[in-house]
């Protein structure tokens, strides 16, 4: 007969200093644990030792990264910007009254692991944090990447994450209006599944997650807390600290959408009648992180009392109460007054809702539990004051090879034909077609470009037609080969999806996703991406409104492609005005913008062609960039563009394919002469467009691009059902359009 445990209360550990603590078992360093101790005075109990191991986790801490995302807080603000880093998202005033709250996060080990579950909860999760700032979520994207397309992990984690961002998304009754889906070896074995959400809501309801007020109460609002998740953010990965105690669970969060759903309305209500005082989601790290945060955001003191958070399992034990990342849950801080008020709110909309604690005195956060205290802790230690690492840092040592590697032979005129054809039906150049109709792309009614536009657009005001547009864009490949250039090619391909629709660009997101930071050649990827993304976003005048790091993403210790997302916020005083990527009309004229360079490292055609991984990524031109969209926009904004479609991926060729596709209108084309009708088709030179005009505003047009010092060419005509390239090829839109669409079905349906 096994004993009952002694809890480990405070009083506890200050007379057994010496018991032995599992401190590394938990992912602690030596001098990491030494800290907590100094900051204690003694030992931690074993609530707060897990309490710490998450806290101060890679995850939650930022701990590797702080020391690079701080060149972030240092960008301009702009005159629209309300709240930046450091909150649940950043919120831009959008005019006529509104702001938008805008963020994307990470959650590719959970998905890998269970991939149903793990993409799902990704979007409850980002969708929590949205609505943490007081916003109703008003759509959803997904930037995803996988291994080789036709692997058989790939075939076993893709159909499952893509279940369940469309489960989930769709229940919650969110457009999926964007995102990518993208093929490399590089992520077999950890995909990145990253989540994005915006919400809009007036500008006088912006809610922070700050715990003041003696005497204020605070509420647990949700679902019960249950033992799953535990450990999905950092290494407390069983339900008990001893070997034989309960079976190890899964980490991965089960998700609940329509317990979200009711939580989203319940909550919106209460803001809307002033009645909460500070608010915060729980994701990553559970109570641990949302009591802890809250009370350090405040400068508060605080009492929880764990033994009355509504439990799915009763055995649980205090450490795992505050550890788990059950799904659905909010905790509220509301005045006495407030109270029944909020209570009713609660039950109106079948809200479980209960009282955990309070705000009161000082300094401390203390949590008892059945009346013992098993946390007596300066909040702040846990929230704001972990470790912070200046990690070493060392330029990879295959860079230079692979940067001088040469690229292999150019194809002949008499190749192209068929290389168009195997391109537009190559993993990352085909249609998404079988995973975007499992999302609903026009739910709410509000959606205005959507898949396979180059930006998702949504309107936020029926009456004058106020609306954002976003773009999400990384490619791996060139920031492996240039970390710095890479990191601005993500940024400024997002920046001129954006701008290709009409949209003004305003604001910037970000998920960072790269190998473990305690290897010195990815820290010093990171550190050169992060320098790149900061100085693009300083020339191009954009705020950095907050974002989320992923690291330790590899397979057997070989590292992803280092992967930063970016995500671009795009402002429409009127969506009515929105430019499509497709041909609209026969007989208009097809404008080439921007220069066209031999830029093939890093290039699709390279790697689907012949695997070939090497050279230098296109050259950055910011202020070509910033003067390519005043042009689009402009061109929107006068009426003046038919369609505009940006160039990068697959080059010249694959724009034109998918706008011949997308609009059901064929182009003759005729390739200026100087150039290889190859490097033509295939450069991924960046700082290009395709647009289309009427003849009646060609000249207009080409007026306003010669008078900012924009290159404009003319190279055809939009006409009948096949798209001609003089002298070089001719495709019917109907074969091409088998080739591009038949490839996911073939390997996934």
């Amino acid at each position: 007969m096994t004993a009952t445990p002694v809890l480990d209360t405070v009083e506890v550990a200050s007379r057994t200093p010496d018991q032995k603590q599992p401190y590394a078992e938990l992912g602690l360093k030596d001098d990491e644990f030494a800290a907590i101790t100094a900051v204690l005075g003694r030992r931690p109990t074993q609530t707060e030792l897990a309490m710490y191991s998450i806290m101060w986790s890679e995850h939650c801490s930022y701990k590797s990264s702080k020391v690079h995302l701080r060149q972030f807080a240092d960008l301009p603000k702009g005159d629209r910007l309300l709240v930046g880093m450091g909150e649940n998202a950043g919120v831009v005033d959008v005019g006529e009254g509104l702001a938008v709250t805008f963020k994307v996060e990470s959650h590719n080990h959970p998905s890998y692991v269970e991939p149903y579950q793990g993409a799902a909860t990704g979007i409850g999760g980002i969708v929590r944090d949205i609505l943490t700032m007081g916003a109703r979520p008003v759509l959803v994207m997904d930037p995803l990447r996988f291994g080789d397309a036709d692997h058989p992990d790939t075939r076993r984690v893709l159909p499952g994450i893509v279940a369940g961002i469309g489960g989930y998304g769709n229940c919650l009754g969110l457009p999926n209006i964007g995102g990518e889906v993208v093929f490399d070896p590089s992520y077999q074995g950890n995909p990145l599944v990253n989540a994005l959400c915006l919400g809009v809501m007036p500008t006088d309801r912006i809610q922070l997650s700050a715990a003041r007020g003696v005497g204020n109460v605070v509420l647990l609002l949700g679902a019960k807390t249950g033992r799953d998740g535990i450990g999905g953010v950092s290494v407390l990965a069983s339900a008990s600290f001893d070997e034989d105690g309960p079976a190890r669970r899964p980490s991965v969060q089960v998700g609940d959408p329509f317990t979200e759903k009711l939580l989203i309305e319940a909550c919106l209500e209460m803001y809307d009648a002033k009645l909460v005082a500070g608010i915060q989601d729980l994701g990553g790290a559970g109570l641990t992180c949302a009591l802890t945060e809250t009370a350090a955001a405040g400068r508060s003191g605080m009492r929880a009392h764990l033994e009355r958070v509504p439990l799915r399992e009763a055995s649980m034990e205090p450490h795992e109460v505050l550890a788990s990342e059950s799904q659905e849950r909010m905790l509220a801080i509301v005045t006495p007054e407030d109270l029944p008020a909020v209570l009713a709110i609660a039950e109106k909309w079948g809200v479980l809702a209960t009282a955990i604690g309070e705000v009161v005195e000082g300094d401390r956060l203390v949590i008892t539990w059945h009346d013992e205290v098993v946390v007596d802790v300066p909040p702040a230690s846990l929230a704001d004051d972990g470790p912070v690492y200046e990690r070493p840092m060392a330029r990879p040592a295959d860079l230079d090879a692979l940067n001088s590697a040469a690229l292999p032979a150019f194809p002949s005129v008499e190749d192209l034909r068929e290389l168009v054809l195997r391109m537009v039906a190559s993993p990352n150049l085909c249609s998404r077609r079988w995973v975007v109709e499992q999302y609903d792309r026009i739910v709410l009614g509000d959606t205005v470009l959507a898949w396979p536009e180059d930006a998702g657009v949504v309107r936020l005001s029926e009456k004058t037609g106020l609306g954002v547009a976003l773009a999400t864009d990384g490619n791996g490949r060139y920031t492996r080969l240039d970390p710095h250039d890479g990191a601005m090619l993500a940024l400024v391909e997002a920046y001129r999806n954006v701008a290709a629709t009409g949209a003004v660009p305003i604001a910037v997101t970000n998920c960072l996703n790269f190998g473990s930071p305690e290897d010195p050649e990815v820290m010093w990827q990171f550190a050169e991406a992060t320098r790149g993304l900061a100085h693009g976003c300083r020339t191009l005048g954009l705020p950095v409104t907050g974002g989320n790091v992923s690291f330790y993403n590899s397979t057997a210790d070989v590292a992803i492609n280092p992967t930063p997302v970016i995500g671009v916020l795009g402002l429409f005083d009127d969506v009515a005005r929105r430019t499509p990527m497709g041909f609209q009309e026969q007989g208009e004229s097809v404008l080439l913008l921007g220069d066209t360079a031999e830029e093939l490292g890093g290039s699709e055609w390279a790697w689907a062609e012949h695997r070939h991984l090497g050279g230098r990524p296109p050259a950055v031109d910011l202020e070509r960039e910033r003067v390519l969209g005043e042009v689009l926009v402009a061109g929107s904004r006068d009426g003046m563009l038919s369609s505009a479609h940006d160039l990068s991926d697959g080059g010249l060729a694959q724009a034109l394919v998918e706008s011949s596709l997308s609009g059901g209108i064929g182009a003759r084309i005729v390739l200026p002469t100087g150039m290889s009708p190859f490097v033509q088709l295939f450069s991924e030179s960046a700082g290009r467009a395709v647009v289309t005009v009427p003849r009646s505003e060609e000249l207009r047009f080409t007026e306003m691009c010669a008078a900012r010092g924009l290159p404009c060419v003319r190279i055809g005509v939009t006409d009948g059902t096949a798209l001609a390239v003089q002298d070089v090829l001719e495709l019917p839109l109907d074969e091409l359009r088998e080739a591009h669409e038949g490839t996911l079905p073939r390997l996934f349906g």
